[in-house]
C-alpha cells in the first residue's frame, strides 16, 4: 500500500533521506522511530506528496506520487505534527470543508461526522471557533477531519502531542479499529511506548537511513536486548552513532 524504492532527498549538503526502501502492506500499522533530525518527517512528507524525492520512487495504493499524484492523494490522509486548521472556522465547518475537498456528498459528510464527532468527543466544541480551542482539541479535529473520507492510507506525524491520556486512548482505539478494518497507517513518533503498543511493525530511521525494521521482538533480537522497546531503540541508534557520520560526495557530512 506504501512503497518506497531507494528514496533519497537532499537539502543542500545534508542527505535528509538516504536510500530508504520500504513496503508497508495493506491493513498494516507501521510506526517509525528515530532521533531528532533523523529524516522521519522528510520521509512522511514524501509519502504525503508534499515534497519530491531527488531519486527513487514513492507509491501509495499503487500510484506514483510524482507521476500520478491525484489518485494517490484521493486515497490518502495526512496529519502533520502541527496541523494547519482554518482558525476562524468552527470544527463543523472545517469537517464539511474537508469532506467537500474529497468530493463527498452532503449526506456522506453528515453520516461520517455523526460517527466521528462523538468518538472524538467534539460535540460541545463543534460550533465554536477553532481559534478558541485548546491544542489537544484542535488535534482531535484534525484527526477526525482526516478520517472523514475513510482513507485507504493514513499518514500521521506525532499524533499524541498535546493529547491528555484519555483522548490519547481514544485516538489509539480508533486507529486500531480502522487498521483492523483494512486501513494502512504510517505513524511517526518519538514515543517508543506508542510504537510498542500500537504497531504491527516498527522501523528505525537514523541519519536518513532505515537501519532496522520488524516487530518489537525482531528489533530486540537485532539489538540483543529485551524488555521495553526503548532498550532496542537505544542500542540500535547508539550503535549507528558509533559507526560515524555518512558523507556526501566531496566529503560533506
Amino acid at each position: 500500500m506504501i512503497e518506497l524504492d531507494d528514496v533519497t532527498k537532499r537539502f543542500g549538503d545534508v542527505r535528509a533521506v538516504d536510500g530508504i526502501t520500504l513496503t508497508v502492506r495493506p491493513g498494516e500499522f507501521f510506526c517509525v522511530l528515530g532521533p531528532n533530525a533523523a529524516g522521519k518527517t522528510t520521509t512522511i512528507k514524501m509519502i504525503a506528496g508534499l515534497i519530491r524525492p531527488d531519486s527513487g520512487r514513492v507509491r501509495v495504493a499503487g500510484f506514483d506520487l510524482v507521476k500520478d499524484p491525484m489518485p494517490a492523494r484521493a486515497r490518502l490522509a495526512y496529519v502533520p505534527d502541527f496541523p494547519f486548521l482554518y482558525e476562524k472556522l468552527t470544527p463543523w465547518e472545517f469537517l464539511r470543508f474537508t469532506g467537500q475537498l474529497f468530493g463527498m456528498s452532503r449526506e456522506a459528510i453528515h453520516a461520517a461526522a455523526a460517527s466521528l464527532v462523538p468518538r472524538f468527543q467534539l460535540a460541545e466544541w463543534l460550533h465554536k471557533p477553532i481559534d478558541s480551542l485548546s491544542h489537544g482539541t484542535r488535534q482531535r479535529v484534525a484527526i477526525a477531519s482526516a478520517l472523514l473520507h475513510d482513507p485507504a492510507v493514513f499518514v500521521i506525524d506525532e499524533p499524541m502531542v498535546g493529547l491528555d491520556p484519555h483522548h490519547a486512548r481514544v485516538v489509539k482505539d480508533i486507529l486500531r479499529e480502522r487498521v483492523d478494518a483494512g486501513m494502512t497507517v504510517f505513524l511517526s513518533t518519538h514515543q517508543t511506548s506508542v510504537a510498542e503498543e500500537m504497531a504491527d511493525r516498527v522501523g528505525i530511521i537514523h541519519r536518513g537511513r532505515l537501519v532496522a525494521s520488524g516487530t518489537p521482538a525482531d528489533l530486540h533480537r537485532q539489538a540483543g536486548t529485551h524488555g521495553a522497546l526503548e532498550a532496542a531503540f537505544l542500542a540500535i541508534t547508539e550503535g549507528q552513532q558509533l559507526a560515524g557520520p555518512q558523507t556526501l560526495p566531496g566529503g560533506h557530512p
